[in-house]
């Protein structure tokens, strides 16, 4: 491309010479340049006068072509140059559902008035299922959580610790162990549970199972509000991520478990091992962190 911009010069002044000043180059490089390109296509481009230079009937035919070519590239050029400068682009984020109570939102937000040309989608699901996402390159990056001593694939993906995430107990606000500052799991062994699943496992109540309690679950629903709802009529307590506290209603109380009880979720961000992350994602990588800061615990795992 850098002959076609030589020959382009050159046939606009009409003087390798002239070419040469405009572009920085001496008349001899110049001159040598021209050569190798009627080299390249076997034909004259210009002939050479006594004072400057004039296009012949090929470099006549050529000159437009060369035109388009580099104005195309330039456009190419703008394109890459705005991508990079996030004044276009996309973001693909997906998060599990309780990061998506306050964490995500408050890091898209500050992403979008930063950067508001960039069009961003939001995909929620379970850990694992992002991952898939995003092995699959249908999402750039993923928001993800789970346990100490289950680590996701890390020679497929590259995860980064976001922020830690604690288990609270929702009970009634009249509940006798509500004005509780910490619980332990066995002061509820007695209690029905509410939770996303009757198979305690498949829950945040498998901490239960590891403590050696085996909680009977009577109402199941999927939904942070449904939840709260149950447990604020006294229906039963159920787990909620710090990351959802956000969606607590005042008639329910937020207890501490014991961290004996229950392992802390570990929140951490996930993009492609072996793939450069596209600048959208990079960008709003650095607005999560500063908003996990802002906001404090979650992660996902269970429901």
């Amino acid at each position: 491309m850098a002959w076609l911009e030589v020959f382009r010069t050159a046939a606009h002044v009409g003087s390798f010479t002239a070419a040469g000043e405009r572009l920085g180059f001496t008349q001899s490089a110049i001159s040598r340049q021209i050569s190798t390109l009627e080299a390249e296509f076997g034909a004259p481009l210009f002939d050479r006068l006594a004072r400057g230079v004039r296009l012949t009937e090929h470099g006549r035919t050529l000159l437009p072509h060369a035109e388009a070519l580099l104005d195309r590239l330039d456009g190419t050029r703008r394109e890459l140059s705005a991508l990079t400068e996030l004044s276009v682009g996309r973001l693909r984020v997906g998060a599990f559902d309780s990061a998506n109570a306050a964490l995500v939102p408050g890091a898209l937000a500050a992403f979008r008035a930063a950067h508001p040309q960039v069009a961003i989608s939001l995909t929620e699901g379970l850990s694992a299922a992002l991952l898939g996402r995003l092995q699959d390159g249908g999402i750039d990056l993923a928001v993800v959580a789970g346990y100490p001593g289950h680590p996701y694939d890390t020679e497929a993906f590259d995860l980064r610790p976001l922020t830690e995430d604690p288990v609270l107990v929702a009970l009634p606000r009249d509940h006798p162990l509500a004005g509780r500052s910490r619980l332990r799991l066995a002061e509820l062994a007695e209690e029905t549970w509410i939770a996303g699943s009757r198979r305690a496992e498949d829950t945040l109540l498998a901490a239960c199972l590891r403590s050696g309690l085996h909680p009977r679950v009577e109402y199941v629903v999927s939904g942070w509000t449904a939840k709260l709802g149950l447990v604020a009529a006294g229906l039963g307590p159920t787990l909620i991520p710090a990351l959802a506290a956000r969606a607590a209603r005042p008639d329910v109380a937020l207890v501490a478990l014991h961290p004996a009880d229950t392992p802390v979720r570990l929140v951490q961000t996930a993009t492609r091992r072996g793939h450069r992350v596209p600048p959208a994602a990079a960008a709003f990588l650095e607005r999560l962190r500063t908003a996990a800061t802002a906001t404090g615990g979650g992660a996902d795992g269970p429901r």
